[in-house]
């Protein structure tokens, strides 16, 4: 059984959109694989109840705790791995991993960011792609490398950028996309390992 456990810091929407194709679309049988762990690195993490409900295992492994970022990403690191993960996803993981951690896990830890790459890396992505004046918007999925929000892209989905759209808005529309191309894209990169 292929294992993928997933990052979060908050509400987990991506996690859940993910938790729900593995049940739904019987990833277990299909591709042999299932989420076998939530970790947050915040232990309010509201995605960390919507995990337990679906009967997965979390953890917490509080950034906080640690001196140094290499201290918090060698103890999250050994949380990971006793899960024996096939694949490590961020869903909303806010912390900027450390170079080890990154090749630890290389052409197996993937993220999804709320911009159509390689536009607008890293935070306020909707505020900035309407500043740009920006037609459309989107979100990517893609490998992560050590530099920031810059690996090789595995998927996209595109939305308009409507004339009386503010962040909130974009956003809304963008995140109703990541639901869907983020359990796609997890299924695709399963299929090749």
């Amino acid at each position: 059984m292929k294992n993928i456990v997933i990052l979060i810091s908050g509400g987990g929407s991506n996690m859940q959109a993910i938790v729900q194709a593995t049940q739904r679309d019987h990833w277990p049988e299909r591709l042999g694989a299932r989420v076998a762990a939530v970790i947050s690195n915040q232990a309010q993490a509201r995605g960390l109840a919507i995990a337990q409900a679906h009967g997965v295992a979390t953890q917490v492994v509080d950034h906080t705790q640690y001196p140094t970022r290499e201290a918090f990403d060698a103890q999250l690191m050994a949380s990971i791995d006793s899960h024996q993960p096939t694949l490590v996803v961020l869903a909303g993981f806010m912390r900027i991993l450390t170079p080890g951690f990154v090749a630890h896990y290389s052409g197996r830890l993937l993220n999804i960011h709320p911009s159509l790459l390689p536009a607008f890396t890293g935070l306020h992505t909707h505020r900035r792609a309407i500043e740009a004046g920006c037609k459309f918007a989107g979100a990517t999925v893609h490998l992560v490398t050590a530099e920031l929000d810059h690996g090789p892209i595995l998927a996209q989905a595109v939305v308009p950028v409507l004339p009386n759209d503010d962040e909130a808005s974009l956003a809304a529309r963008v995140l109703t996309q990541e639901h869907l191309i983020y359990p796609r894209a997890i299924a695709q990169l399963l299929a090749q390992l």
